[in-house]
């Protein structure tokens, strides 16, 4: 069937090269590679998870020492509360531990 015989479709482009034509197929396998790329990573769950831990874990170890020092100096500043709620805590373990029985 040549264009002539179609009805309705699109203009022809001009004819291209054998060189444009290899150029183009070369820039669609590029597209289509990272296209195919972009939607393994997008698939890939376990890696998604294991990149979220390991920020997760980074994100932890940075802040935990200054908290746990800062923590620590107000304690020694202030025990009052800790001490306070260091009883509720022993007391609601020691009502829970005693109901079960």
């Amino acid at each position: 069937m040549d264009e002539g015989t179609r009805q309705g479709s699109p203009a022809v482009e001009e004819a291209k090269s054998p060189e444009e034509i290899r150029a183009d197929i070369d820039r669609t396998r590029v597209e289509l590679g990272d296209t195919v790329e972009a939607l393994g990573r997008k698939t890939d769950v376990k890696g998604q998870a294991r990149e979220k831990v390991e920020s997760i874990k980074q994100r932890a170890s940075a802040a935990t020492p200054s908290s746990a020092h800062e923590a620590g100096a107000v304690a020694k500043r202030n025990p009052l509360p800790f001490a306070i709620g260091a009883a509720v805590t022993v007391g609601f373990l020691i009502g829970r531990i005693t109901k079960g029985d």
